[in-house]
């Protein structure tokens, strides 16, 4: 049986070897022309405007950053009224540390437990999963995450001091977190240490209520959430649609790989009226926004509680919560549209840092490997935009490495929580440009969904599911050869 199993891995190999030399194991520019080229990495990487725009969208780029940056009062009194009164952070850089990955909390040393508080770029989903089938449509919006009665899809560990005053700045509960430690053992006996954070909730403002709080119901499933890196966004958002269905009609059978798309419901569509606002999912880790808009409106209201002009409801609008709160509210739309589209185009407009070191025999070496273990059927290298409302975003030929799909990533890292097409098991593909400088940007930035891996090995170790047949044939390789391939990831 072993020779058997040995056997399938060859062929697995054998049969990405055909074309293991990449032809794209030479670029440099990223993101085409919009590259930003950058010989030694600073915390600054990930901050500069594309290469290519003009002097006033570098200015309007500018604007936008000051507002990405800006402080939100929860006082109705101040000009920079807004925050919350349920959020979890009070800022968009808060959590997109220098517009790159967040961190995990700094871990109290005097307790098992750590709280989040303000400032945390971690925060949990949650919604109800009662096995019930989908339809997918508008009955069922489609397929949207099914908020938790009385919560919504989102919880919010910090509030304004007057939302709860039994527990003055805690939003709709207090959140959590611990560290589980365990290891991987490579087939030589080399060890990898490996980390996850484990959350719970306290305090829920409806702990009272009789039977206990809704969010405890056996039917409600939680899932962390940590910001990914913020450049490159609207280069994604000008990859052709066809480009991305086409990867996922592709036969990878033979790998145990089926990316799929999802579907997701479209905030600017629905607006409009369209019979079915429904478009191709490409942002979030789940791939559940359509648009830089909708993902940065989104989470304007969702994490720092303000409302816009295409999300104008309070993020706990409609819960007992909100409606002990809301004679403390100032009700009203609190960012306008022209801070809306700044801050759009802001996210638009983030630059690709250009690879390091690509003619290094070492990280050549570690592309041929990446190639070879099949890391690229999924971390597609490349594609070519279009059109788009920014002209220097339009006719570039970029490498992302991402299909943009959705892929079972194996019950490790799976939350359990369906997310329009994407099941419990399901996360799409995350981009790899720019990984090699994510931790000169942020030390302790962490990798995947939770922020769980510490180091991009760690990362490769937690897959699973589709990914299985890669990751073992990356624990089989020498030594020297997955150094190689980790290389030539810190080379993007």
């Amino acid at each position: 049986m072993k020779r058997l199993f040995a056997a399938s891995l060859t062929f697995f190999a054998l049969s990405a070897q055909a074309d293991s030399v990449p032809s794209w194991i030479n670029e440099i520019m990223l993101g085409g022309s919009t590259t930003v080229v950058i010989k030694t990495p600073t915390v600054r990487a990930y901050q500069n405007p594309l290469a290519n725009l003009t002097t006033e969208e570098v200015e309007r780029h500018l604007a936008g950053d000051a507002l990405f940056e800006k402080n939100f009062s929860d006082d109705p009194t101040q000009a920079d009224y807004g925050l919350g009164p349920a959020f979890n952070n009070i800022n968009c850089a808060a959590c997109h540390i220098r517009d790159g990955r967040g961190s995990l909390p700094v871990m109290d040393l005097s307790s098992p437990w750590t709280r989040l508080g303000t400032n945390e770029s971690i925060f949990l989903r949650i919604s109800i999963e009662d096995g019930a089938p989908r339809k997918f449509d508008h009955t069922d919006h489609y397929g949207a995450p099914i908020p938790v009665p009385g919560f919504s899809d989102q919880l919010f560990h910090n509030g304004s001091f007057s939302l709860r005053p039994d527990e003055p700045g805690t939003g709709q509960a207090e959140v959590w977190m611990r560290i589980e430690n365990s290891s991987f053992t490579y087939p030589d006996g080399s060890v990898l240490k490996l980390r996850k954070p484990i959350f719970k909730v306290e305090k829920p403002y409806d702990g009272d209520a009789p039977g206990g709080s809704r969010l405890f119901a056996s039917d409600v499933k939680m899932g962390a959430r940590m910001t990914p890196a913020m450049m490159g966004l609207g280069l994604v958002e000008a990859i052709p649609e066809k480009q991305i269905l086409d990867l996922a009609k592709r036969d990878l059978s033979a790998w145990g790989i089926k990316g799929e798309p999802n579907w997701v419901l479209d905030q600017v569509k629905w607006m409009k009226g369209q019979l079915y606002p429904v478009s191709l999912g490409r942002f979030g880790l789940k791939a559940n926004t359509p648009s830089v808009l909708h993902q940065s409106m989104g989470a304007l209201r969702g994490d720092v509680g303000i409302t816009n002009p295409y999300f104008p409801d309070e993020n706990i609008a409609g819960t007992p919560l909100f409606e002990a709160f809301k004679n403390s509210w100032k009700p009203g739309i609190e960012a306008s549209l022209e801070i809306a589209d700044t801050l759009t185009f802001y996210s638009q407009t983030l630059a690709v840092p250009s690879r390091r070191n690509a003619e290094d025999p070492l990280v050549q070496k570690g592309a041929v490997k990446f190639n070879e273990v099949g890391c690229a059927l999924c971390h597609h290298p490349s594609f070519t935009t279009d059109q788009h409302e920014v002209a220097a975003l339009r006719q570039q030929t970029i490498f992302p490495f991402s299909d943009f799909l959705l892929h079972d990533m194996g019950e490790d890292l799976a939350d359990g929580r369906t997310d329009f097409r994407a099941s419990g098991r399901q996360w799409k593909t995350r981009p790899l440009w720019g990984i090699g400088v994510s931790q000169v940007v942020n030390p302790r930035g962490g990798f995947l969904h939770d922020g769980r891996a510490r180091t991009l090995e760690e990362a490769v170790i937690w897959h699973d599911g589709e990914a299985r047949r890669s990751k073992t044939l990356f624990s089989q390789l020498p030594k020297a050869d997955r150094d190689a391939l980790i290389l030539f990831l810190k080379s993007l």
